[in-house]
């Protein structure tokens, strides 16, 4: 698990892998930590690994 800065061009972003169980409380702290420093209010996108692309059949 870990997180690394992306897509400075849009202002910066964060990718974070996190346990789903850990969501939550991940949400909760990063987006105190950000506003207390910035002033600002963080947008969380969360999102989940599916299986890839595959065949049809039929």
């Amino acid at each position: 698990y870990g997180a690394r800065m992306t897509g400075a061009g849009f202002g910066g972003c964060t990718v974070a892998l996190v346990r789903t169980e850990q969501v939550p409380a991940y949400v909760e702290r990063a987006s105190a930590a950000y506003e207390a420093r910035t002033g600002l209010r963080a947008r969380f996108h969360v999102c989940q690994v599916v299986d890839g692309a595959g065949e049809v059949v039929g």
